[in-house]
């Protein structure tokens, strides 16, 4: 996309801009009481016009340059031009011309035969020329139909129809265009949005703005209002100033990502050769250095005021739970960490996430709610919901996987009937609504900026939002700038914890379970490598014993391996086994990432069909089972971390009827992950029982 660069002088000085569709601008500013506006004829390449536009906007601001000529102005605007082409290494080292002058004009007065005649008469240098407009002392009618002949003059910018509709000498248009841009605005807050994003967003939310011209016209109108900022996809680099030689590196505005993940390709759009494309967010749609970006600007930039008070007896939650959900309130409610949680709140949560800046993550207002696998985390998140919709703010839920998404919707929808809800993964229906319960997986944040009041990261140790740094980044960047995140784990990273332990991150912790009996703490059972005896004929005597007498009891068996290959071969050792196991061989199943039919076996799995399922990590988390054992097979390996063993080892004891499941590390050698595990799991039972989160022995029937 190509765009005009300008300057235009006003009542309060100079100001440097870019424009989509340079017939609104003149028109603006000639309502606005501008007197002259100076342009680069030659459309640029979006990312270009950007980047000349803000080094001569820091130009015009320069105190020192003393009082600013037409002619002075217009010398900048060029050499503004040339840098931006030379930080894009599209040209060579250039030095400052005086263009040359021929005739100062204006639209006063003129006829368009006339005005045509003299805009050739502007400045040149090189391949650069400069026309003027004078916009002083002119009507608004006479402006309005000067800018129309001055644009069938000029020709068809930046792709659109020359003098369309909007400068009609009645009206009428200019003020349909001004409605349109009001609808624009209203449909972009909170938005981040590619050009054919907005125009799929424009065909579902705004009819009149079907049309590719028209679209643009509202949006350059609305820029120009600061109800929306337009903005080149990818942050083009910056011209050197003064003595420094450095320029700034390319970086995509939709994901975060740096100069490292971009590719040049040559750009119809644009035309140059070498315009970049970031491919680090590729699949959600290609974010240019030419491509038009545009970001919703939220009409309240004041911290959402919670109403104090507030009963959480309507959620049904247990101590531990009203404990921890209580602290978060009050956290979203006075900005910083809860007396019960002991901590000064002092760092950046920013600091903790690779790849971004301090300014994106929006300030300290993060907050970490650290609950046990099973603890209930999405009953705890309601009255944060509740607190923040019944103040009118906007709440966000977002977790790494669509089933998820799908499985919580009803839940959501059920607890907050009245408030309007959105929910958004690939292909939803549901992903232009501006509602005020949105619930998305981690990809769709990258549609939003400065959304949300509430931003809820649920899973956040989860693939894959864990260890990407463009969904972190998506999700910092989402929150508006008073908002509060509040991040939900089992198992955070240790960074995190770090932050916790050292009172740099607010957290509120919740040790145990709904039915408030301890974690199942592990075992270890020594086993040779896997790979030693998977494939013959005879199955360990102490993993066979322990097997059977968890079958024995009744339970339904998780045996989680480190690898794909395998699966199989120890489906099949267990089923030349299952008499010895007292089971048919049919109720002996094996499943992983590959495996079409992974589904339809956890939902047999889930009816107890099938009594042992072996399984990698992909069932970590998401299933229970009422009464499951868990036996985590050559635990030394790397893969098995120590989140990932407490995720699986939390498979177990998730039910009243039977906490006391049983978790095996099974290991030919200990390792600092099994260690770390285990001593996780035993803190959490110490702290829940010296906050009397843990029943008694009356209470729990022992």
């Amino acid at each position: 996309m190509k765009a005009v660069v300008y300057a235009v002088e006003t009542g309060e000085g100079w100001r440097a801009r870019f424009s989509i569709a340079w017939e609104v601008d003149v028109d603006f500013w000639g309502r606005r009481g501008g007197r002259r506006i100076c342009r680069i004829r030659q459309s640029l390449p979006l990312g270009l016009a950007e980047a000349a536009v803000e080094w001569l906007a820091a130009e015009l601001r320069n105190p020192k340059a003393g009082e600013r000529t037409a002619e002075s102005v217009e010398r900048e605007l060029i050499h503004a031009v040339e840098l931006a082409w030379i930080a894009a290494g599209e040209m060579k080292g250039t030095r400052r011309v005086k263009p040359r002058r021929e005739r100062v004009f204006g639209m006063a007065g003129l006829k368009g035969q006339e005005l045509g005649a003299v805009q050739e008469a502007g400045g040149r240098s090189g391949r650069w020329t400069v026309e003027g407009v004078r916009l002083e002392g002119v009507g608004r009618d006479e402006a309005r139909n000067g800018a129309l002949e001055s644009e069938r003059h000029w020709g068809k910018s930046v792709g659109m129809g020359a003098g369309e509709a909007c400068f009609d000498g009645a009206g009428t248009a200019a003020e349909a265009l001004e409605r349109e841009a009001k609808q624009a605005a209203a449909c972009l807050q909170g938005r981040s949005l590619l050009r054919e994003e907005i125009a799929a967003l424009f065909e579902a939310a705004a009819p009149s703005l079907r049309e590719e011209p028209a679209a643009l016209r509202a949006l350059q109108l609305a820029a120009l209002r600061g109800a929306v900022r337009l903005a080149a996809a990818i942050e083009p680099a910056a011209p050197a100033r003064g003595r420094s030689r450095r320029r700034r590196p390319l970086r995509c505005r939709r994901c975060g990502s740096g100069e490292e993940r971009m590719r040049r390709t040559r750009c119809a759009s644009c035309g140059r050769s070498g315009c970049a494309v970031c491919e680090a967010c590729a699949t959600m749609g290609r974010s240019r250095e030419c491509g038009l970006l545009a970001l919703g600007v939220s009409p309240r930039e004041q911290p959402l005021v919670l109403a104090p008070g507030g009963s959480m007896d309507r959620w049904g939650l247990s101590p531990a739970q009203r404990d921890a959900s209580a602290a978060a309130v009050r956290f979203l409610r006075e900005g910083r960490a809860p007396a019960s949680a002991g901590l000064p709140w002092l760092g950046k949560l920013c600091s903790l996430l690779p790849g971004l800046r301090p300014n994106d993550a929006g300030g300290d207002r993060s907050f970490l709610l650290w609950a046990v696998t099973g603890a209930g985390k999405t009953e705890m998140i309601f009255p944060l919901l509740d607190a923040v919709l019944s103040a009118g703010g906007r709440a966000l839920v977002a977790t790494p996987r669509r089933d998820v998404v799908l499985e919580l919707a009803p839940r959501l929808a059920k607890a907050f009937p009245e408030a309007s809800r959105a929910v958004l993964y690939g292909g939803s229906e549901d992903r232009w609504e501006n509602a005020a319960l949105t619930l998305a997986t981690t990809h769709q944040l990258l549609r939003f900026q400065a959304a949300f009041d509430l931003v809820l990261i649920d899973e956040l140790d989860a693939f894959p939002y864990h260890g990407d740094p463009i969904l972190h980044y998506a999700a910092a960047k989402s929150r508006k700038a008073q908002g509060t995140t509040v991040l939900l784990s089992a198992t955070p990273p240790k960074p995190m914890q770090r932050a916790v332990k050292r009172g740099r991150l607010p957290c509120a912790r919740v040790p145990v379970r709904y039915h408030r009996h301890p974690l199942p703490v592990p075992r270890r059972l020594a086993l040779p490598p896997l790979h030693r005896w998977a494939g013959k004929r005879r199955l360990p005597a102490s993993l066979g014993k322990q097997l059977s007498r968890s079958l024995d009891r009744g339970a339904q068996l998780f045996v989680f391996v480190p690898y794909i290959k395998h699966v199989q071969p120890l489906v099949e050792l267990l089923r030349r086994h299952a008499s010895q196991l007292k089971l048919a061989p049919r109720a002996i199943e094996g499943t992983s990432s590959v495996d079409p039919g992974r589904t339809e076996k956890v939902v047999l799995f889930r009816q107890a069909s099938l009594r042992v399922l072996i399984t990698t990590t992909i069932l970590e988390r998401g299933v229970t089972i009422p009464r499951s054992d868990v036996f985590i097979l050559d635990a030394q390996q790397r893969m098995f971390d120590e989140a990932a063993l407490v995720q699986m080892a939390g498979r177990a004891g998730r039910s009243g009827d039977d906490p006391n499941g049983r978790v095996f590390f099974c290991s030919a050698y200990r390792t600092s992950s099994q260690r770390g595990a285990e001593r996780q799991i035993r803190a959490m039972n110490r702290i829940a029982r010296r906050r009397g989160y843990l029943l008694g022995k009356k209470e729990s029937g022992k």
